[in-house]
């Protein structure tokens, strides 16, 4: 351990005897509290040197920083040391601390016991203590109560283990609020009688146990407002008399063993927000009291035992958002009257015993977001307008619906991510708009009567993950475009009438871990871009009528686990590796060509005829004759068929070359023409432009048609150097005034190396970028070409880039707020999410860095220069080293591969460093005298010392920690090295958007 100089003369005058009797000397008093700040400093680890105004030769601390002092006295009131990332034990110097009302230590690494003599010592002043989110152990000492003074108490989230002392309450008329949650605390309660003013009781997630109203009477305290005792094991019943507590707001006895009856006077808790009850054994029906719960938000019972009709008078709860009543024995039918509940949010109703209809009033819950009632015996159809609303999650499944599945609308679909309707009798089919979902995950219509063709727009839902439409009278075939957008992992067609062969473009489905199409009349070949699927565990295409050999690249699946290819008509040999030399026999029967020593019956091998038949092989023979010189025959034979193999090969080798002579002069010709009629359709847009051997004058062409075109004879006119406003890999940019409106675009002027050289093909490119519209993306309007020069015109953000803000601002300047640094994140998020899944194919950027996201006058981002690649003949290696020189610690590990067969995950990385430049202030890769610092390792590691608080850039005073932290977290992930490890950018977009979310609509909603 440190110690701090002269420390050693500090703890001789700290141990010495007073020096006068009497009254202390103020200058003696105020050096106490000196010399208790600074032995206390001494046994900790200070990381950041948050502690250095701490000065031994201060005659007092009240200029210290964390410091506060009663302007009366002198004396130190407050030590708040708040996520500091300090480490250590509390040691003795706090006991010198004779005045202190406040010691705030929490979100630290402090370790070791809590020593009795800290309350001891105290004197009648101290009031707040909080030694929350630390590492502290051993048992909780009864002194910290006892002390007579203390209104606050927090040592939630420690390690604090054993049974409460017996006198833990035994003074605690002065306490106010007391957190012990998220320890290792265990036995019962002892009595709390004397807690006369206790308002907040939170004990949750322990091991505690037994009744606590028979051990301390907690049920008797008439102050309380919060009680939580969730996720113990306590057991017992609720007494009758729990409207003693007349002020209770916020209830939560959920995860524990409490049983018998809900307590009848439970609805004489008039101002009860919040009650939690959920996953115990609670029987019996509901009170009629509760009815009189009208301040009631979040209701929750679900997980017990519940008895009785489904309450009807639920409608008078008006201030109602979350409703769970799921998993319990609920009889009887839903009110109509529940569509009164205007503020409803989330309802769960699921895996009861309710009857009769869905009402149709539940549209009338216009904020809802969340409905599930599966398990039930509904035998309504779905409630027309239902999917009109903002819904998230939709669970209707296993009931006894009918009818059609609503056609929804597009708020419906820009908002739904779960999507049950399974086991119903729903007929139909998903509306073609579903393809438009943004957010679908999981579609499940099995078990159903649909008696519809499969659409082909479930291909296009951008984050769809699992779809399961087994059952469900599917027939036609499986459209081809089913995986466009890669992100489904589970397929299961089973049990349906699907025709035709297994679609080659399954290959596609790149993140497939379950593919299952049993039970179907699918036939022709099982496609071998199936090895493709390298993620793939199961694959069951039992009882279909697929023919032809296995392809023998399946095994090379290494995470392939089961397999099921019975009853079919497959032929031949057994992929040799992977799962299916250990496959058994129940796999493979119904095969009669299959050869495997498991099944019986003939083996059928395809194998390839010979390019040639002597004719004379078999006559002879069938003639009854033999050849009279056997010798000469064989000679003979050996010469006709070397002569025929010969004279084959040389005929197909002619052919071939005079069909691919022929070939390449169709498509020269072709390329001529169709650059001509290209040429031709600009130039009759610009009629004063010359002809297209004139390479002196070009084409400007803008995609915006509210914009004039015009004609530029001189295009270097344009490209004055005084208007240069940046530089990179692919050219240089430029502010350029365009027409005689005092239009302002930029323009850049790209490198002629490389890049495409026929304007057709350069037209096409340029206008595919110029459809890639989003507020998040600098909209691309146009271009400039000649064989000597091209140019790109876009649209001009005023703002600069986030590379000068961040990093070259000058001093004068004021530091990016945290709320603009979460826009611009989020907003790149949803301008490469764009590019990467409302596009097909996707545009990969390749390289995302702060020079090249744009900022506007609201700090909103704009990414620049995205697909620029596509502009190129080939990524050779002088174009990929320069972009690896100008991005340094910005490139995806993978794209140092020569192969460069890289795709989105590339982008991820990308943006997962450009979270942690923006959050720590710091460059990817900084350069000291000794070392070299690589910027997401310097976070991990402070991550996973508990020191991340560290890394958050100084210039940025004020910041959420609850926001800041899972955005840390969310880089770290998008850097992995491994690219399949990374998130989606939709998932990415979804994430970023649940961490803005306000807390109190997270809570417990999902």
């Amino acid at each position: 351990m440190e110690f701090v100089q002269g420390l050693p003369y500090l703890l001789i005058l700290f141990t010495a005897p007073k020096l006068c009797f009497g009254n202390y000397d103020v200058s003696v008093q105020l050096n106490d509290d000196v010399l208790g700040l600074i032995v206390f400093k001494s046994g900790l680890m200070d990381p950041s040197s948050s502690l250095s105004s701490w000065n031994e030769d201060d005659d007092s601390p009240c200029s210290w920083k964390f410091i506060q002092c009663n302007p009366v006295t002198g004396r130190v009131s407050g030590v708040s040391l708040d996520g500091l990332g300090l480490s250590g034990k509390l040691g003795k110097g706090l006991q010198k601390l004779q005045h202190l009302k406040i010691l705030s230590l929490s979100q630290n690494n402090f370790s070791g016991t809590i020593s009795p003599e800290l309350g001891l010592n105290f004197n009648t002043d101290l009031e707040r203590l909080n030694l929350s989110h630390n590492s502290l152990s051993g048992l909780v000492p009864s002194s910290l109560v006892n002390g007579g003074s203390i209104k606050f108490l927090d040592l939630s989230e420690n390690y604090l283990s054993g049974a409460l002392p017996n006198d833990f309450f035994q003074n605690c008329t002065s306490l106010r609020s007391l957190s012990l949650a998220g320890n290792v605390l265990q036995g019962s309660l002892p009595s709390m009688a004397s807690c006369s003013s206790l308002n907040s009781l939170n004990l949750s997630n322990n091991q505690l146990s037994g009744n606590p109203e028979l051990s301390s009477g907690i049920w008797l305290l008439k102050r309380l407002r919060t009680l939580d005792l969730s996720y113990n094991s306590f057991s017992g019943s609720v007494p009758y008399g729990v409207s003693v507590i007349h002020n209770l707001k916020d209830l939560r006895l959920q995860s524990n063993k409490f049983s018998g009856t809900v307590p009848v006077d439970i609805g004489f808790c008039p101002h009860l927000i919040m009650l939690n009850l959920s996953d115990n054994l609670f029987s019996g029906s509901l009170p009629e009291s509760m009815q009189k719960l009208s301040s009631l938000s979040y209701f929750s019972l679900s997980n017990n035992m519940l008895t009785g009709n489904f309450p009807q008078w639920i409608s008078r709860l008006q201030n109602l958002e979350f409703l769970d009543l799921s998993s319990n024995e609920l009889t009887g039918s839903l009110p109509p009257s529940i569509g009164n509940l205007n503020s409803l949010k989330y309802v769960s109703l699921s895996d009861n015993k309710l009857t009769g209809d869905i009402p149709p009033t539940i549209v009338h819950c216009t904020m809802l977001s969340v409905i599930r009632m599966g398990g039930n015996s509904f035998n309504s159809s779905i409630p027309e307008g239902l999917f009109e609303l903002g819904l998230e999650d939709v669970d209707f499944s296993n009931n006894k619906l009918a009818g059609s599945i609503p056609p929804g609308s597009s708020k419906f679909f820009a908002s739904i991510r779960t999507l049950d309707l399974s086991r119903n009798n729903l007929s139909g089919h998903v509306s073609e708009a579903m393809g438009l979902s943004s957010s679908l995950r999981y579609l499940n219509l099995s078990s159903n009567n649909l008696k519809s063709r499969m659409q082909p727009e479930l291909g296009y839902f951008q984050n769809l993950t699992v779809v399961d439409l087994r059952n469900s009278a599917l027939f036609g075939s499986i459209p081809a475009d089913i995986c466009q957008s890669r992100s489904l992992r589970i397929l299961q067609l089973d049990g349906n009438s699907f025709t035709g062969p297994i679609p080659e473009e399954i290959g596609n489905c790149s993140s497939l871990t379950f593919l299952s199409l049993s039970h179907n009349n699918l036939s022709g070949f099982i496609p071998e871009s199936i090895s493709k699927l390298h993620k793939l565990q199961i694959l069951n295409l039992e009882f279909n009528k697929l023919s032809g050999e296995i392809p023998q690249e399946l095994g090379e699946l290494e995470n392939l686990l089961a397999v099921n290819i019975s009853y079919n008509m497959l032929t031949g040999r057994l992929p040799v590796g992977g799962i299916f030399p250990s496959l058994d026999r129940s796999a493979l029967q119904g095969n009669l060509g299959l050869c495997s020593p498991l099944l019986e019956g003939p083996c059928k091998m395809n194998v390839p005829k010979p390019l040639v038949l002597d004719p004379h092989a078999y006559g002879d023979q069938m003639h009854g004759h033999r050849p009279r010189d056997e010798s000469s025959y064989s000679k003979r034979l050996h010469h006709q068929r070397f002569f025929s193999i010969s004279a084959i090969t040389a005929i197909s080798a002619a052919l071939l070359i005079f069909f691919g002579v022929m070939v390449i002069a169709l498509l020269n010709l072709s390329a001529r023409r169709r650059s001509t009629s290209v040429e031709s359709a600009l130039e009759s847009k610009c009629s004063s432009s010359s002809k297209s051997g004139n390479l002196t004058s070009g084409k400007l062409v803008l995609f915006d048609s509210k914009s004039s075109l015009d004609c530029v004879n001189n295009p270097e006119s344009l490209l004055k150097k005084a208007a240069e406003i940046g530089q990179g890999v692919f050219g240089t940019v430029y502010k350029v005034p365009l027409g005689s409106q005092g239009r302002v675009v930029a323009i850049k002027k790209l490198i002629t190396s490389n890049i495409i050289q026929y304007l057709e093909d350069f037209d096409r490119e340029v206008r595919v970028l110029g459809k890639a519209r989003h507020p998040n993306l600098v909209s691309l309007n146009g271009y400039y070409w000649t064989p000597q020069l091209q140019l790109l015109v876009s649209e001009y953000v005023p703002n600069g880039s986030l590379q000068t803000k961040l990093h070259e601002r000058p001093p004068s300047s004021p530091s990016l707020t945290w709320t603009n640094r979460f826009k611009i994140i989020l907003g790149t998020a949803k301008g490469l999410a764009h590019l990467h899944h409302s596009i097909h194919p996707p545009i990969i950027h390749y390289n995302i860095k702060p020079c090249n996201i744009l900022l506007d006058k609201n700090c909103n981002p704009k990414i620049s220069d995205f697909g620029l690649a596509r502009l190129l003949i080939r990524l050779d290696r002088h174009v990929m080293s320069n972009r690896f020189q100008s991005a340094l610690g910005y490139v995806a590990p993978e794209l140092a591969c020569q192969s460069l067969r890289v795709n989105e995950k590339c982008d991820i990385y990308g943006f997962g460093i450009l979270i942690l430049e923006l959050v720590t202030g710091r460059r990817p890769i900084e350069y000291g005298e000794d070392n070299v610092m690589i910027l997401n390792d310097h976070v991990k590691v402070l991550l996973e010392q508990g020191n991340i608080w560290d890394c958050i850039d100084p210039n940025m005073e004020e910041y959420p920690e609850d926001e800041v932290l899972p955005v840390l977290k969310l880089a770290l992930v998008c850097t992995s090295q491994i690219p399949s490890s990374r998130p989606s950018m939709a998932e990415v977009e979804q994430i970023l958007q649940v961490i803005k979310t306000p807390a109190p609509e997270r809570m417990d909603f999902y």
